[in-house]
């Protein structure tokens, strides 16, 4: 299956899926064949936090069907933040979507957590994945929290990269939910490798862009 990428937001994000999805698709012995749609990083995040998800849905239809006319035969999108406008986008699309919310769910699913705590932006977090995540209890930072760690993903999403006080901040949010019981935290933000990778935080983590990368892969070589 040809595989439609709506990447760029942001560029580490994209980099995170195209390297992800040649070694899964490696791994499965499937050949890859894939397109990628630039969306702006800078104008998905003023969408968000003006809560226009109209606005960023268009975009991602503009987007899709240039990936159509590349011949591809599914789209998704390399951002879980750039999910918040998965509702309004659904109906838009003109082709089937491998939706990360959806993915997720089926995963926790299968696991047996009882507890997970959750890190990514303030709409990830206020909404545990946009209200997608029934199968787990999830446990989010305190209110007055939550600004701190949306501010620092955002930061190193739109810069490519991670200061020492923006990995402080989400290593120390994700302490504080490991104390009240989470048994792994969810990086919910995809470019949160940057401050997770190489790095030992003191608690488990579940990079959960790689379980949309291992759905999208699973869909492109047939053995989903």
């Amino acid at each position: 299956m040809h595989i439609g990428l709506i990447g760029g937001i942001g560029p580490a994000a994209t980099d995170l899926y195209c390297r992800g999805l040649v070694e899964a698709m490696k791994a499965l012995g499937a050949d890859l064949e894939m397109t990628i749609a630039h969306a702006d990083a800078p104008t998905l995040v003023r969408n968000f936090e003006a809560r226009q998800p109209d606005a960023q849905a268009a975009i991602y239809l503009r987007l899709t069907e240039r990936l159509v006319a590349a011949g591809a035969e599914a789209v998704a999108i390399t951002s879980i933040g750039g999910h918040f406008c998965i509702e309004e986008f659904r109906p838009l699309s003109p082709l089937p979507i491998i939706d990360f919310v959806a993915e997720m769910d089926r995963y926790l699913a299968r696991q047996s957590f009882g507890k997970v705590g959750l890190l990514g932006t303030d709409t990830v977090m206020e909404t545990r994945f946009y209200g997608g995540i029934k199968s787990t209890e999830v446990l989010v930072p305190p209110s007055d929290v939550i600004p701190k760690v949306h501010r620092a993903y955002v930061g190193m999403a739109l810069d490519a990269r991670v200061t020492d006080e923006q990995r402080a901040v989400m290593f120390e949010a994700g302490r504080a939910l490991s104390d009240r019981g989470a048994e792994t935290i969810l990086l919910g933000g995809t470019d949160l490798f940057l401050a997770f990778d190489g790095h030992d935080p003191g608690f488990a983590t579940l990079d959960c862009a790689t379980v949309h990368i291992d759905a999208i892969a699973r869909q492109a070589s047939g053995s989903a």
